[in-house]
């Protein structure tokens, strides 16, 4: 796929991915599925909501897998 996007699991990432990461390898994925490094005025909108989505869709995905031998599974913040 894209070669820019690194994995952001432990244990290749030594510490906790953060949003930085996460946003950086969706914009990433969305520049190369679109076919644009920059959108168009008209297609900014939409490239950015992507990016959103797939950034939330990233940090979902980290939260939940559970690494066997490896870094414990993280769970979300409790509410205070």
């Amino acid at each position: 796929m894209c070669r820019s996007i690194k994995t952001l699991r432990p244990p290749v990432l030594p510490e906790e991915a953060t949003e930085e990461d996460m946003r950086a390898a969706a914009l990433q994925y969305v520049r190369k599925v679109s076919g644009f490094r920059a959108p168009a005025a008209h297609n900014r909108e939409v490239f950015e909501q992507a990016v959103d989505d797939i950034t939330e869709a990233t940090r979902r995905l980290l939260e939940g897998l559970e690494v066997r031998g490896g870094a414990v599974r993280r769970s979300a913040p409790d509410a205070a």
